[in-house]
């Protein structure tokens, strides 16, 4: 099973997603930078608005963590920005999703040998639909299984390991060591980690660059998902 990342490894994304989830912050006079959001994207939203509201309070919080310490005292004000987020973040997909070139081709190719393909982002269920409904992914056989936060206890997105497992549990894959991530993000790089993943691979397709998640364990760094079959068959086969 191949677990692919969506926004800026599947998905093409300019920093529209950032743009987005800023947008929204602003409205509410959360104290933060796009370049902060951008750096702490592929994470369940509501508790990435929850990470940037406890470190505007001043309190020490990392990316490694993300998802062990939340401070429930900034669910509620991290849940109104959220709520607004939802509404910018589905108007931007309505009106134009597109997929990374090539996405479609490698989905295709890992099954015609065998692999299955799954998804996962941290966007909520209502975000993810949209992209799904624009792409036409699922309905056409293109993706076997589409996880999001939603789906998981707690709504523990990346860096936790959990919306591997759930794949791996819809799919009926056994072991873990048969298991790919590949992503753009360092919560894409943890989540792969933390899930003991065979490979564990970055694509440079997205808009962070390579130093903000290349410092995190992977195996594999390739341009672009359109170049993942060559990897597989060169070291995976």
């Amino acid at each position: 099973m191949v677990m692919f990342d969506l926004s800026g490894t599947t998905v093409h994304d300019d920093t529209g997603v950032r743009d987005c989830l800023y947008k929204a912050a602003v409205e509410f006079d959360l104290e933060t930078t796009p370049q902060e959001i951008l750096m702490n994207m592929g994470t369940n939203k509501v508790h990435l608005y929850q990470f940037l509201i406890a470190r505007a309070r001043g309190q020490d919080v990392t990316i490694e963590e993300f998802e062990k310490n939340i401070d429930p005292s900034t669910e509620e004000e991290a849940t109104r920005i959220f709520d607004r987020y939802s509404q910018i973040m589905i108007e931007h997909y309505r009106r134009e999703v597109r997929e990374v070139e090539g996405a479609s081709d490698t989905f295709g190719w890992c099954h015609d040998h065998g692999i299955k393909v799954a998804t996962d982002t941290g966007f909520h269920r209502d975000v993810t639909e949209a992209i799904m409904d624009g792409l036409g992914w699922v309905r056409d056989g293109l993706v076997d299984c589409s996880v999001d936060v939603e789906h998981v206890p707690g709504e523990r997105g990346r860096p936790a390991p959990f919306m591997i497992y759930h794949a791996m549990s819809r799919l009926d894959v056994q072991c873990v060591h048969e298991v790919l991530k590949i992503g753009d993000t360092p919560a894409d790089m943890l989540e792969g980690y933390n899930a003991g993943c065979r490979g564990v691979i970055g694509v440079l397709s997205g808009p962070r660059p390579v130093e903000s998640w290349g410092c995190y364990w992977h195996t594999h760094v390739i341009p672009s998902v359109k170049d993942l079959p060559a990897l597989i068959e060169s070291q995976f086969s």
